[in-house]
């Protein structure tokens, strides 16, 4: 028969295991980014050196400090584009999207998972096509039609394409279906409507679903760059990452500009991700459960 001692050194070691594994999962996910902020210390130089340093020779903080406070040279981005300004109206762009999404998608949710309508089950089964189209499939055509609807060079032409999308309203309707049917009964009960029934039932129990979504529209928008360089040619209105790019071009390569671009606009990411982690962490659960 086996000793506490021995069953307990056996259940200590397979945890202890695991958590070196992960250890090393997460300096490894961390690396290129631990990297990519060093870069931005070098000068373009020593960014591109060989043999290979990771640590700069030399230090230089003015990378960082040239781009935050709008002093990087006049001839690396267009007449017209700032550095702050670009950050400022992707963040604000992504986190007005975030809302509007947010709405969009679990009123479409609610309205699979909880009324009835003629042809719901077919209609449902219809919006789920495009989710096995590529998108990238689509963009030409989806360029057409906001050409033709006169919104290039405009802050919606960012925004409203990406507003509702199949996978989001899934999500949705996959967590109102495992809510309790005798809450709903009890609203229509008391004579709430549909709309009243989602608002103050639905809504507020949706906050984590909320935010693993609301993480995922941000991402999307802020590091949104195909669409922004097909669809966004007035400097002003530059999105982020559309505006890094101009630090590697065919005859100006600033790569050490590039890295301290790059580690600033990480940063929003990294925050929002240490605020909301245990929301998302509950998310991937549910997501996983359904």
């Amino acid at each position: 028969m086996s000793s506490p001692a021995s069953m307990s050194r056996s259940s200590v070691l397979p945890k202890a295991a695991m958590n070196l594994f992960a250890g090393l999962i997460a300096l490894a996910s961390l690396f290129p980014l631990f990297w990519m902020f060093l870069c931005g210390f070098k000068s373009a130089a020593d960014v591109m050196a060989v043999p290979f340093q990771f640590f700069p020779p030399s230090y230089h903080p003015e990378n960082y400090t040239n781009l935050l406070l709008g002093q990087v040279d006049a001839t690396i981005f267009p007449q017209g584009a700032s550095f702050i300004r670009s950050m400022v109206l992707t963040f604000l762009i992504s986190a007005g999207s975030v809302v509007i999404s947010l709405l969009l998608n679990s009123m479409a949710g609610y309205v699979f998972a909880r009324l009835k309508f003629p042809f719901k089950d077919f209609l449902w089964v219809l919006y789920l096509i495009p989710w096995f189209i590529p998108p990238i499939s689509l963009l030409i055509t989806q360029y057409l039609v906001v050409s033709q609807l006169k919104m290039l060079n405009s802050v919606w032409v960012i925004i409203l394409p990406g507003i509702t999308y199949t996978y989001s309203i899934f999500f949705y309707r996959q967590f109102y279906l495992g809510i309790p049917q005798s809450l709903e009964e009890a609203a229509k009960i008391d004579g709430a409507s549909a709309g009243s029934t989602y608002f103050r039932i639905f809504l507020p129990m949706s906050s984590t679903p909320f935010v693993i979504m609301g993480m995922t529209v941000f991402l999307g928008y802020w590091s949104s760059f195909l669409w922004p360089i097909l669809t966004i040619s007035d400097p002003g209105l530059f999105q982020i990452n559309q505006l890094v790019s101009y630090f590697k071009t065919t005859y100006n390569k600033q790569f050490h500009y590039m890295m301290a671009a790059s580690a600033i606009t990480a940063v929003p990411t990294i925050v929002l991700f240490l605020i909301f982690q245990r929301r998302i962490i509950q998310g991937i659960k549910i997501s996983g459960i359904k």
